[in-house]
């Protein structure tokens, strides 16, 4: 049997195991799915090895935290990424004219105004909550922006995750990558705003200060809005109750007060990542502390010893 008929084979495996999956939480409906991702990510998740990576990564963030604090916030995080996974099965509960049930939008003026004037802008967000309520409330508002995302390796689940975004609003979606940053590039060109998340490791990024300790972090977002003279919105969501969520877009961030552009992009990178932080502290347990932020000798060297106790609070 090739090599190819037996990707292919893989791919339709996965298929179907995607849509067992989902196909379940949808007949459990949202608040059910919710709430029974939550218990089944308490119970779960701390068994996993990502349950140690987010214990490193809030103790870099929290060094004055106590262990027993460190373990309750890491519970409610998994009960935000299990009610999480239970919900973006039923993200058709959060079209465009089922939106305001269960959600509320904050800020819409500050894009709706750019909007008017026929200026791009930059929206950058980052992992929080659940984050595809962002992307509904884009949908919502009908706003002309292009939202990037990262592809599924299996173009079959690809398509169904693709497939799941349109059917709660979202009509433009472009694969993170080279073809995608140029697809950016020509809608920033053409009068066309862009969203991405810029809250993660990016190898191929530039260092900038994250939480006190020097991170890999995507330059893209600034770089553009530099080139093309696009604000940079900021745009975030808080999980106020169970399924229920408030979409935020923030004041753009102040442009870089230098010429120097190496200098401008630093600067740029610096006040996202301080933006990040901010929605770090005000609801500590809604971000995606299981990514690997730092390089990957931080989690083998601090592994051993990611159980020790420190005094403090968060």
């Amino acid at each position: 049997m090739s090599a190819g008929l037996l990707q292919q084979l893989g791919w339709r495996a996965e298929a179907l195991a995607w849509d067992a999956f989902q196909g379940t939480f949808q007949t459990m409906g949202l608040e059910r799915g919710s709430a029974f991702g939550s218990a089944a990510l308490r119970r779960i998740g701390p068994l996993t090895p990502v349950h140690n990576v987010a214990r490193i990564n809030m103790r870099r963030c929290f060094p004055d935290a106590s262990h027993p604090e460190i373990d309750r916030l890491l519970d409610r995080m998994w009960d935000n990424f299990g009610r999480l996974v239970g919900e973006n099965a039923n993200m058709r509960c959060y079209r465009p004219e089922l939106y305001d049930e269960r959600a509320e939008i904050a800020g819409e003026d500050i894009v709706l105004d750019l909007e008017n004037k026929g200026q791009p802008y930059i929206l950058v967000a980052g992992h929080f909550a659940n984050w595809e309520i962002m992307g509904a409330a884009i949908a919502k508002l009908g706003l002309n922006c292009n939202i990037t995302y990262r592809h599924a390796n299996n173009p079959l689940v690809d398509r169904r995750i693709l497939d799941s975004r349109h059917a709660y609003g979202i009509k433009l979606l472009t694969a993170k990558g080279g073809v995608g940053a140029k697809q950016l590039l020509a809608n920033l060109r053409e009068g066309m705003s862009v969203a991405l998340m810029n809250d993660q490791k990016m190898n191929d990024g530039i260092a900038a200060p994250f939480f006190g300790h020097e991170a890999m972090t995507a330059s893209g977002p600034a770089k553009m809005a530099i080139r093309f003279g696009a604000p940079i919105v900021p745009i975030g969501v808080r999980r106020l109750g169970g399924t229920r969520f408030r979409v935020t877009f923030y004041e753009p961030l102040p442009e870089p007060q230098t010429d120097d552009k190496a200098a401008a992009v630093l600067e740029t990178v610096t006040r996202i990542n301080q933006w990040v932080e901010a929605r770090i502290l005000e609801a500590p347990e809604q971000w995606f502390w299981v990514h690997r932020r730092w390089d990957k000798s931080i989690y083998r060297k601090d592994a051993g010893s990611s159980s020790s106790t420190s005094a403090g609070s968060i």
